[in-house]
């Protein structure tokens, strides 16, 4: 692996080498060992593999643990689980729909395999079209046999899952086409590693309106942190005269207890654009986002504060 001073927005994880379940996996415990977390491992009892299986992308399991119910790996990195996936899922979707002055009519998905994202998107009843490019057609599979809960969201009329690479498919769509771009991706790292290169926002850029925004997942502040500044840099260069923004949730299964969201709005002729107020009221059913929990999202710690400096929209 890279060490973190070469990894940048132009080629992150470069050198990294995806892992597997297998490898984590010792006396009825999992631990979820990456090189993006060095000394440290999360570790979850196995009470029974529900399903394991090689993709043409990606080592895929799906185990049962008392505490969080179903737990996703992909690549030897814990996804999902059935106990915290909401405050994620409800979080990379509400921040930015719920910050745009108006109702958003057709939103793309990119990645989100397990249907958690789409579930919340649907929720919006003024979408009309939910576009999907996942990748991997062996996570839609699994989660709908696994996370019936999260995969409800491909039963929605309005989604139209495609198995298609993510950049390919933006890049082949027309220009001004989008409200809202939702990149839910795992790290830098095999299959994911071109959603945090800069040809990938510059097409999101592109298949979006004018004042659209896009949402992807943005890391943790304590472990990228220069993983972060670096994206955060490419993406103040990408949405010119638009608005960059970092905000963050708590979620225990992932890599420090917290993970983040790399915002952006692009520009418009109308007035500027800020992501820290929600605009919209949220919809109904809603475990973990209100309008009390947008606004904390973006209340950086005073380190991050200093590492992001301008390169964030004020």
């Amino acid at each position: 692996m890279a060490t973190s001073a070469e990894v940048t927005a132009s080629n992150p994880g470069s050198g990294e080498v995806p892992g597997t379940f297998d490898e984590g996996y010792k006396d009825g415990w999992f631990s979820e060992l990456s090189s993006m977390w060095p000394g440290q491992a999360l570790s979850l009892k196995v009470d029974k593999i529900l399903h394991q299986t090689k993709s043409d992308f990606q080592d895929v399991c799906v185990f049962q643990n008392e505490a969080f119910g179903n737990v996703l790996v992909l690549d030897g990195v814990i996804q999902c689980t059935d106990r915290d996936e909401f405050s994620y899922q409800e979080m990379i979707a509400n921040l930015p729909l719920c910050s745009l002055p108006y109702e958003p009519k057709k939103v793309l998905v990119i990645g989100g395999g397990d249907g958690g994202v789409t579930r919340e998107l649907a929720r919006h009843k003024s979408i009309e079209v939910i576009d999907q490019a996942e990748i991997d057609g062996e996570v839609p599979r699994t989660s709908k046999q696994f996370f019936p809960k999260m995969a409800v969201g491909f039963d929605d009329p309005r989604v139209n899952l495609r198995i298609t690479d993510g950049l390919k498919f933006l890049e082949e769509c027309a220009e001004n086409t989008y409200d809202a771009i939702v990149v839910d991706s795992s790290d830098p790292v095999g299959p994911a590693e071109v959603l945090f290169q800069r040809p990938f926002f510059e097409s999101m850029h592109r298949a979006l309106k004018p004042g659209g925004v896009v949402s992807t997942q943005g890391e943790s502040l304590w472990l990228h942190l220069e993983l972060i500044t670096e994206v955060a840099k490419m993406c103040k260069d990408v949405f010119v005269g638009g608005t960059v923004n970092y905000a963050y949730t708590t979620i225990p299964t992932y890599p420090s207890g917290q993970i983040g969201f790399m915002l952006c709005a692009k520009a418009n002729d109308g007035e500027p654009f800020s992501f820290k107020e929600s605009r919209r009221s949220p919809p109904e059913g809603l475990r973990y986002y209100d309008e009390d929990v947008h606004r904390a999202a973006f209340c950086l710690p005073k380190f991050a504060k200093e590492a992001l400096r301008g390169h964030l929209t004020s």
